[in-house]
């Protein structure tokens, strides 16, 4: 079975919402389910339905999860000594060399990947671009509107 790279934060993080979904919100559907039964007919009782649903889902959610961090290679990205290559949990400055944007990304597993918070998966083209390659190097990215020409500022492993 293939090892799934997780950062230790990105680990920590799904270990956080899986203590969230069994001590909080496990709690409240089985509490929405027993008032829901309180309510008489189970057959045409939304509410039920919809908690029962929403069981089912958390449930799910729950196993995945917990599969997932037991199958997890975490790497600690503290602990690399890459120097100035990028690898994986790589933080890296790119300055688009078009605009002269700055952007800041961490490379991560596929799983913690959040655009929002910079963390791009280590298998999107913009990361499959980056490794191995060191400050200074010019990474090329294929993107829907061409090929984009970084320039890579910094690299840091936090």
């Amino acid at each position: 079975m293939n090892r799934i790279p997780l950062t230790r934060e990105g680990a920590d993080r799904l270990r956080e919402e899986v203590t969230h979904l069994k001590k909080v919100v496990r709690p409240q559907i089985i509490e929405a389910i027993a008032e829901a039964r309180a309510h008489g007919d189970l057959k045409e009782n939304a509410e039920y339905h919809a908690a029962r649903e929403q069981q089912s889902f958390t449930e799910g959610r729950i196993k995945d999860l917990e599969a997932t961090l037991s199958n997890a290679q975490v790497i600690d990205v503290g602990k690399l000594n890459a120097g100035s290559k990028i690898v994986f949990g790589a933080t890296v400055t790119l300055a688009d060399e078009d605009s002269g944007e700055e952007k800041i990304y961490q490379i991560v597993g596929d799983l913690e990947a959040d655009i929002q918070h910079n963390r791009i998966s280590v298998s999107s083209p913009i990361a499959r671009a980056l490794i191995g390659k060191e400050e200074g190097d010019i990474a090329d990215v294929q993107a829907p509107g061409g090929v984009r020409h970084y320039e890579i500022v910094s690299v840091d492993y936090k």
